[in-house]
């Protein structure tokens, strides 16, 4: 493959585009500079130790090692979902409903993946699990961060209604389910105009990184179907999770709605 290498300098240039941008957003007093360039910074760093460290994963393979950076892949990934909530779950569910939801659909599909459609030998070799997972975890985690804050947000907003339903006789799930339909169609809403858009409007980014590597456009657009069909339905299965269980955790036993186990909404 034929991959031309980008220098220092070329990074610094680049880098410079973000920092034009904090500087206008500086001038036009909209108060996110700061942001741009702590989040730039922040990306920077971590994608070079991420480099550093996938450079010695791939030459050792080593399951303790994979296993490790799994963890640490999962557990961030259900501590991103957890902080994009306005209305948190108290106590370790806050943590625990985005976590286990993404470990229900983002490892399942990846390893339906591995095992099936592509048929790694062995299945963990870290060049197809780290990205395959990354992938996977980080738009499964969109997905069901926005569910969720949907769910919460408009069952505050609605307890009025749903405590109505429930005097009038209806079960928790007939009392909120209009609510989980809304918050699974905003869940779903981010791949599906991902996947209408691929091709016509912009080209993904594992296609793109492809073409650049060399990679035939052809190969490259069968990798990139792949990937989205199955970012498609890891948030697909993960929204439902989350969204099951976070409306069950809404009533207690008694199906009564306890938003006491929401916490204030964050300013």
């Amino acid at each position: 493959m034929n991959l031309i290498a980008l220098s220092v300098w070329d990074l610094i240039l680049a880098a410079g585009l973000v920092v034009v941008l904090a500087a206008l957003s500086w001038r036009l007093c909209l108060g996110v500079e700061r942001r741009i360039l702590v989040a730039a910074l922040r990306g920077t760093v971590q994608l070079m130790l991420v480099g550093l460290v996938l450079k010695q994963l791939f030459a050792q393979a080593n399951p303790v090692l994979i296993g490790l950076i799994v963890l640490v892949m999962w557990s961030a990934a259900g501590w991103e979902v957890q902080s994009r909530q306005k209305r948190r779950y108290t106590g370790p569910w806050g943590y625990g409903i985005g976590t286990f939801s993404l470990f229900l659909s983002s490892f399942s599909v990846t390893l339906l993946a591995l095992l099936v459609i592509i048929q790694v030998e062995p299945w963990y070799q870290p060049r197809y699990l780290i990205p395959l997972l990354g992938m996977l975890l980080g738009n499964t985690m969109s997905g069901v961060a926005i569910a969720l804050d949907q769910l919460t947000r408009q069952a505050w907003d609605a307890r009025g209604c749903i405590e109505a339903r429930l005097l009038l006789g209806a079960t928790w799930e007939e009392a909120i389910a209009d609510l989980r339909r809304e918050a699974l169609r905003s869940g779903l809403i981010p791949i599906v105009n991902a996947m209408a858009a691929a091709g016509l409007v912009s080209l993904p980014g594992m296609m793109t990184g492809q073409i650049l590597a060399g990679s035939p456009p052809l190969e490259a657009a069968k990798y990139q179907l792949l990937i989205l069909f199955l970012i498609s339905a890891g948030t697909g299965l993960g929204a439902m999770a989350a969204v099951w269980i976070g409306s069950r955790r809404l009533f207690d036993d008694r199906q009564r709605l306890r938003l006491d186990r929401l916490t204030a909404a964050r300013r």
